[in-house]
């Protein structure tokens, strides 16, 4: 398996690799963590990575050091602290230039159940790591924000500047990063970039457990030869974006310059696929891998809190920041899926 670093264009690779100053990572054992650490290692760079393992696995940073190999990995440092602490975020922030800020708790239907810890990690962990970065000093923030913030716009594609009601306490809380990172260019003048994932799939993105997002959790279930539940018709539409693209995304906007922070970007390919084709992409591809899932998906009712279209408008991010995706849904789903069919089978081992 190639290192994350070598799927990003070139010249990003180039840029990072002149950086000197050292990388904070938040939530570098999640999935778009530990992708990042990886590819900053895989660049050359110093990291810290900080992570309270809620929803992060120590296995993330085993594979990231195994695949990076012991020369890069003595150039990570790791901080086990929570963001819902201000000590951790100082601790962690100490002489560091770059903050990508990852860690969260996600899930729409995980903010349904319980409000009060999805406001916990992200409302009042954000609002530490702004202050704990502020007071570092620290050159750039960028932060993971959410295409849930659109929430019942019905507008297609969504596009930056255009929202509706929030539909979920996780879009509440993805939305209140973006106003707190605004007032604190206001009133602190300290600037951030919010990056509005749209559907962010690829290796290391847990297939188990209640909130598993939709293409692990279907590969996994197709793997163990177990029924597809589709919530709703399957018209349902999503702007699926590989990891790669993200982590470009994130890159450029720590490396941007200062006219161009102090916004929000969407981070996606700009395609929009139904559940219903998702689900035929997925059983061709593992068919082309010598899986054959012959069985009908199962149709339910719609999710509470669900957004039901999401297709991204991505040129102010191609135009500020330089983003150009490299992989689209067909392309990263190659990418990934051998990392699943590995991780499935050493599951059931």
């Amino acid at each position: 398996m190639a290192t994350l670093d070598t799927l990003l264009p070139t010249a990003l690779q180039a840029r990072v690799r002149a950086q000197d100053g050292t990388w904070l990572v938040t939530g570098a054992a999640g999935f778009i963590g530990s992708n990042l650490v990886e590819a900053l290692l895989g660049l050359g760079q110093a990291v810290v990575g900080l992570d309270n393992f809620a929803t992060g696995h120590r296995r993330n940073l085993d594979e990231v050091e195994r695949l990076v190999g012991p020369q890069a990995w003595s150039r990570f440092s790791f901080v086990e602290g929570d963001i819902r602490r201000l000590d951790d975020c100082r601790a962690a922030c100490a002489g560091v230039r770059h903050v990508l800020h990852q860690a969260a708790l996600g899930s729409v239907p995980r903010s349904v159940e319980d409000p009060l810890a999805t406001h916990a990690a992200n409302a009042t962990g954000f609002l530490n790591m702004l202050v704990a970065a502020r007071d570092a000093g620290v050159g750039s923030f960028t932060y993971a924000a959410s295409s849930s913030t659109y929430g019942d716009e019905p507008s297609l594609p969504k596009v930056e500047d255009v929202i509706g009601r929030a539909l979920s306490p996780y879009a509440v809380t993805k939305l209140l990063n973006e106003i707190y990172a605004e007032v604190f260019a206001r009133c602190y003048g300290f600037k951030s970039i919010g990056l509005r994932y749209f559907n962010v799939f690829g290796r290391r993105q847990d297939p188990e457990g209640a909130y598993a997002a939709v293409i692990p959790q279907w590969i996994a279930t197709m793997l163990r030869g177990d029924g597809v539940y589709i919530n709703g018709d399957g018209e349902t539409t999503r702007d699926f974006c590989h990891v790669a693209n993200a982590v470009q995304a994130n890159l450029l906007a720590a490396l941007a310059p200062e006219e161009h922070r102090d916004r929000v970007y969407n981070v996606a390919v700009g395609q929009r696929t139904s559940l219903n084709q998702l689900f035929e992409g997925l059983v061709r591809q593992l068919a082309s891998e010598g899986v054959d899932y012959a069985q009908s998906p199962v149709y339910r009712d719609f999710r509470a809190g669900d957004v039901r279209h999401s297709l991204a408008d991505i040129q102010r991010a191609a135009t500020r920041l330089g983003y150009a995706p490299t992989h689209t849904l067909a392309e990263g789903l190659d990418e990934a899926m051998p990392w699943y069919l590995e991780f499935i089978a050493g599951q059931t081992a």
